[in-house]
């Protein structure tokens, strides 16, 4: 057995409420946890396994994953190829309809990469928040403090709440805007644009004058790239049984 594998195994051994994935031929090993033992997760990786450092937190929308905007069963040549259909969030301003996606059973995740340097060894913690309208899950800053401006990026771009965080606020975008740029429901082209009106003498938001189109369409191919997504779908579904 590899170290990468018997790394896994104890993973499965200790926390029974989990599941623990590893990608080959990447060696990459997930952990999906419950909401409600992603902290205590967190606590002993860190305690337990020495995963001292935390490289990174961010967000995740599973809305519409897994479905694509191109065909690849036909021709590669000629006008055959086209897009079928539009993704989430390719839709103009004013105008989101109802339904965009299939919504999954279970949309936003956080997911925390961690560092053991005295194992030279990484781990991919990741949750499920409960509730898709209201995404909620325990802040790790008082575990690991550099957590503080990772959770404020995925809270400002998927809104993800990060219950117990010591300053929840917006970190990337402007202080009037209006919603999470990065949840597959967003408009690509954005809301409002803003310029300088030499009248007014001042900067100004107005709709966003352009169009949606799609110039570089979502594909997927039933090729080894995918093997991981698909192995990591099954444990979900094992996880939430």
């Amino acid at each position: 057995m590899s170290a990468i594998h018997e790394f896994a195994e104890r993973l499965r051994a200790r926390f029974a409420e989990g599941a623990v994935d590893v990608a080959e031929p990447r060696g990459e090993v997930t952990l999906d946890v419950p909401a409600e033992a992603w902290f205590a997760a967190a606590v002993a990786l860190r305690d337990e396994f020495g995963f001292e450092q935390l490289v990174d937190v961010s967000g995740v929308d599973y809305l519409s994953y897994g479905s694509d905007e191109w065909d690849t069963d036909v021709s590669s040549e000629g006008f055959s190829r086209g897009v079928e259909g539009k993704g989430a969030g390719r839709f103009t301003w004013g105008e989101a309809p109802n339904g965009a996606a299939a919504s999954p059973d279970r949309r936003f995740a956080a997911v925390a990469h961690l560092l053991s340097v005295q194992h030279n060894r990484r781990v991919r913690l990741r949750t499920f928040a409960e509730d898709d309208a209201l995404p909620v899950v325990a802040s790790l800053t008082p575990v690991w403090v550099g957590a503080n401006w990772f959770e404020r990026e995925a809270f400002d771009l998927y809104g993800i709440v990060f219950e117990g965080h010591p300053d929840l606020r917006r970190i990337l975008t402007d202080y009037g805007f209006v919603g999470h740029p990065f949840r597959k429901d967003f408009p690509l082209i954005g809301n409002v644009e803003v310029r300088y009106d030499a009248e007014r003498r001042r900067v100004v938001y107005e709709p966003v004058s352009i169009d949606p189109r799609v110039g570089v369409p979502r594909v997927i191919r039933d090729d080894a790239r995918y093997q991981t997504a698909q192995g990591e779908a099954v444990q979900r579904a094992e996880v939430k049984q």
